[in-house]
C-alpha cells in the first residue's frame, strides 16, 4: 500500500539503487532521484520518478535513502561539503541501504544525530535481478522508533525486514551474509571441479546436488551460469572483496577466528590476480579449475 503522504528521496541510482528505488515507484510512491551521473536516472524518470538537480533538492523529502559504493562515498553525500546535512532544509530520516564498515556508518551516524537527523543503516541482501523480482533481504539497525517508521517502505523493497540492533549491527550481519556466500561458493566450485576430473559432467553433478537436502535457491539460479561458464557479473570478485576486507578486519577487532572465510580471502585474490577482477564472483571456478588443470576439458 502506498503511504504518499511522506515525501520519498532516493540518492544512488546505480544498478542496485535504480532496482530499489523502482519497487519504491511500483509501489505507487513519489520519489524524487538524484545520482551524481544524471544519465542513470533516466530509466527511473520513465517510470514516474522525478529527478531532481542537486542533493540540497533531495534533503527536503522527509526520508531519503541511500545507495553509494564506498565509505568514502557515503561520508560526501551525507556529511560533505554539499551533502544531505549541509543545507538549512535536512530529511527527517536517512536511510543507508550502502555496504560499509561499522566504523564509517557509527561516525555518519554521530553526525547525523548532532544535526538531529534519524539515521537507519539498511544494507540489503540480493544483486539487481533478486530486487527486481521483491526476493531481497533488508537488515536494519538503528532507533527501533525509526525503523518501524520507515518498515512500509522497507517492505515495498524487499520481501524480508528485519530489525538487528540499535546501533551499527546490521553491518556486521550483512557482511557475515557475503562472508558466508564467498565461503559458499568456493565449496560449490572444489566440489564441482573434483566430480568433473572423475569424469562427471559438471551439469549432471549439479541437477544432482540441487535435488539434496544440500540445495538452495540460489544455487539453483546461478546454475546456468555455472554450467556455461557465463561470468556477466552480478556481484564482482572485486565486490566480494572488498567485503571480506571489511568482515575479516571485524574478525579481528572481536577476536573471532575465521581460518575458512581467511583461506577463502587469499583464493578470492588470487582470483583477482589472474584477471577475474570485473567478473562475477563465481568465476572462482575459474581459478579452480586452473589448479585441477581442468583447462583443456572445461575449454578455459
Amino acid at each position: 500500500m502506498s503511504t504518499q503522504s511522506v515525501s520519498l528521496g532516493w540518492l544512488g541510482t546505480g544498478r542496485m539503487g535504480a532496482a530499489m528505488a523502482g519497487r519504491l515507484v511500483d509501489a505507487g510512491e513519489q520519489v524524487s532521484v538524484w545520482n551524481r551521473t544524471r544519465s542513470k536516472t533516466v530509466p527511473l524518470a520513465a517510470k514516474g520518478a522525478t529527478v531532481v538537480e542537486t542533493i540540497a533538492d533531495l534533503a527536503r523529502c522527509q526520508v531519503v535513502f541511500v545507495m553509494v559504493s564506498t565509505p568514502t562515498d557515503l561520508e560526501q553525500v551525507v556529511t560533505g561539503e554539499h551533502g544531505l546535512l549541509a543545507g538549512s532544509s535536512k530529511p527527517a530520516i536517512i536511510v543507508d541501504c550502502s555496504t560499509v564498515s561499522g566504523e564509517t556508518s557509527a561516525k555518519v551516524r554521530a553526525a547525523a544525530t548532532a544535526a538531529d537527523v534519524e539515521f537507519l543503516a539498511a544494507p540489503i541482501s540480493g544483486n539487481p535481478h533478486v530486487v527486481a523480482e521483491g526476493g531481497a533481504c533488508i537488515v536494519a539497525s538503528g532507533p527501533i522508533e525509526s525503523f518501524q517508521r520507515v518498515k512500509p517502505y522497507l517492505d515495498e523493497i524487499a520481501k524480508v525486514t528485519v530489525h538487528a540492533g540499535e546501533q551499527e549491527q546490521s553491518r556486521l550481519v550483512k557482511l557475515c551474509h557475503n562472508l558466508y556466500l564467498g565461503m559458499m561458493v568456493q565449496a560449490l566450485v572444489e566440489v564441482t571441479s573434483l566430480v568433473e576430473k572423475g569424469g562427471t559432467d559438471r551439469a549432471a553433478f549439479l541437477e544432482f546436488l540441487n535435488g539434496t537436502v544440500v540445495a538452495s535457491d540460489w544455487v539453483r539460479k546461478r546454475t546456468p551460469d555455472l554450467v556455461k561458464r557465463d561470468w556477466t557479473p552480478k556481484f564482482t570478485t572485486e565486490g566480494l572483496r572488498k567485503d571480506f576486507d571489511l568482515g575479516l578486519g571485524l574478525a579481528r577487532s572481536l577476536e573471532v577466528p575465521m581460518p575458512v572465510g581467511s583461506a577463502t580471502y587469499q583464493l578470492i585474490q588470487s582470483a583477482i590476480g589472474i584477471g577475474l577482477r570485473e567478473e562475477d564472483f563465481l568465476s572462482l571456478y575459474d581459478q579452480q579449475a586452473r589448479g585441477a588443470a581442468l583447462e583443456q576439458e572445461t575449454g578455459a
